[in-house]
């Protein structure tokens, strides 16, 4: 991103009508440099990650702009959250198509606007491209955590029970229902899943809790019982879930009753962008108190096993078979 200037070109006119009012951060430097420059907090480290959302896989092309843009900042600071780190600012990289007019990226910035003064997560730089392709947005989030005190995937133990926030399955159904499934739902209902397919919601208030009481944690993207084997697998253990106590939203729950092998698509589907942490058992009410006082709901689903895999069981302990565990680009 590049400063303006009497000879501005068409990618300098952009960045400075559209990006640069949102790059208010000292270490921005106006969007006037060939990069940007931030210091951790004292006593702190850097937390790093990207993701990048593409248009016709992760969004519809049709979708609102300003959604797209909160939906690329959201994916990102999910990750943060569930590494018990801060947000520091970001870095944006756009890949336009020629469908991408004014009024599209005066969207874009309003929605990425409104998301930086929320989450007080300033953009630091980044890049704008032309691409003949679909709207691909990349984000790499910096993030800030207590020396030594960042959460990581490894460090789930036997007996650790194993939290979920928030509620599981809405996002993935919300997918279905705009490819066209039904499930009789109400408008109502209905509504509640696209919005959370569309939006998510990242657990930041949680991450003292986090700090203080989790062993291990990471993000739900991919699908939970998808993910969870891999925090198993990072620590060296296994994971019992009892699918009964995986918590539901009412649409859901109402999707589900309606057509049970809907269960798949909630344990298995992906974008809830909820944190799945596992507690020590001594642990565990103080982490439900930390979690209530940062009005963030938790449920604890299961416990962490000697051995390997995660076996996900019915009402009546029979294991559940799926078709995959979790979504995969590849």
């Amino acid at each position: 991103m590049g400063p303006e200037s009497d000879s501005l070109s068409g990618e300098d006119r952009l960045i400075a009508r559209f990006f640069a009012p949102l790059a208010r951060a000292p270490g921005a430097l106006g969007l006037a440099d060939d990069a940007a420059l931030i210091a951790p907090p004292p006593d702190c480290e850097l937390v790093l990650k990207a993701d990048a959302i593409v248009g016709g896989v992760h969004f519809f092309v049709a979708d609102d702009a300003g959604d797209v843009a909160r939906k690329a900042l959201r994916v990102n600071l999910s990750d943060l959250a569930a590494k018990g780190a801060s947000p520091l600012g970001f870095l944006l990289s756009l890949a336009l198509p020629a469908t991408a007019d004014e009024h599209w990226l005066a969207a874009f910035a309003e929605g990425l606007r409104a998301d930086c003064a929320h989450y007080r997560c300033p953009l630091l730089g980044g890049d704008t491209v032309r691409t003949p392709g679909p709207t691909t947005v990349s984000v790499a989030v910096i993030g800030s955590v207590p020396k030594g005190r960042m959460v990581r995937r490894a460090g789930a133990r036997p007996g650790d029970l194993v939290f979920v926030t928030g509620t599981i399955g809405d996002a993935a159904l919300g997918l279905a229902l705009r490819r066209g499934a039904t499930w009789a739902l109400d408008e109502a209902l209905s509504a509640h899943l696209r919005a959370r397919y569309t939006l998510p919601q990242p657990r930041l208030a949680l991450i003292e809790a986090l700090r203080a009481y989790a062993s291990a944690a990471m993000d739900v993207s991919d699908g939970l019982i998808g993910d969870l084997a891999k925090l198993c697998r990072v620590s060296g253990v296994a994971a019992v879930v009892r699918a009964g106590r995986v918590p539901l939203s009412a649409a859901a729950a109402r999707a589900v009753a309606a057509d049970p092998a809907a269960l798949e698509i909630v344990l298995t589907g992906g974008d809830d962008y909820e944190v799945l942490c596992t507690v020590p058992p001594g642990q565990a009410d103080g982490f439900r108190a930390a979690a209530a006082a940062a009005g963030v709901a938790v449920s604890d689903i299961g416990t962490i096993e000697p051995g390997a895999n995660v076996r996900c069981l019915d009402a009546d302990g029979k294991a559940i078979l799926f078709k995959r565990a979790a979504y995969s680009h590849f």
